[in-house]
């Protein structure tokens, strides 16, 4: 994996990251608290936490947490909306250096980022960071591809017009992979259902966050807004669309 581009792809892409990626379910926490036995003074390092969305999953429930961030403009957008908070702080770091001391963590938190991660180095890390008996919840939105008209449609639009879409949708890891990964520290796993409703504005604005969107200039942007908009007309109820998620959560020690 080449890590520059892994950790910067984002970084033209921070506005529409902010205003239109959508948040993750608290019925996670909830999860978290009845299913693994997490409560409020856990302290949370959240891997890869981008512009704080799952940042402030948990400091909404009264964590702790330090965002563990390389992208200096997603750092930074996560400080401007989370900074005033004293229990949020943000280090520049990586998966597989996060700066965090060693089991200065109850709960290691990744939502989205962990497919950038290398397994092995990430492991180790996060075995270092964690306190013993602490866990790894890892979780991301998983957009549905089928159902309504239009996740079939914007399923096939994102195979039409996407610059590596393929490449990226096959880097997310199914329930055996995490199985393998967590090994005899495997905890559970849990899905909740999650939705964003659109307009077509905030539906724009959500698919140009995707890093396999190709931007303005790019020869597929114009034509892939078009077909957006196409999309749209077709399957609006009200003025808008619902934009369908599965949010799946993996928790466990890293051994």
């Amino acid at each position: 994996m080449n890590n520059l581009r892994s950790t910067e792809r984002f970084s033209d892409r921070v506005a529409d990251y902010v205003r239109f990626r959508p948040t993750y379910p608290t019925v996670l926490v909830d999860w978290l608290r009845k299913a693994q036995g997490v409560t409020a003074d856990w302290r949370v390092a959240d891997v890869g936490a981008g512009t704080g969305i799952s940042s402030k999953l948990f400091l909404d429930a009264g964590h702790s947490v330090t965002a563990v961030e390389p992208n200096a403009a997603m750092r930074g957008a996560a400080l401007e909306w989370l900074g005033d908070n004293p229990k949020f702080h943000a280090v520049d770091g990586r998966a597989d250096a996060t700066t965090l001391d060693d089991a200065s963590v109850d709960l290691v938190s990744v939502a989205q980022a962990f497919h950038w991660f290398d397994p092995q180095t990430t492991r180790r890390e996060f075995h270092r960071i964690l306190r013993p008996g602490g866990l790894a919840a890892i979780y991301w939105n998983s957009r549905r591809l089928v159902g309504t008209p239009f996740l079939e449609g914007y399923e096939a639009l994102l195979q039409t017009y996407g610059t590596d879409y393929t490449s990226v949708a096959e880097r997310y890891a199914d329930e055996p992979r995490m199985r393998e990964w967590f090994g005899e520290g495997w905890r559970g796993t849990a899905s909740f259902d999650h939705r964003q409703r659109l307009d077509f504005d905030a539906l724009r604005g959500r698919l140009m966050s995707s890093s396999y969107a190709p931007q303005a200039g790019h020869p597929k942007h114009e034509p892939m807004i078009e077909a957006l908009r196409t999309l749209f007309d077709a399957c609006a109820v009200n003025g808008h669309i619902s934009f369908d998620y599965d949010t799946r959560v993996y928790v466990g020690e890293v051994p």
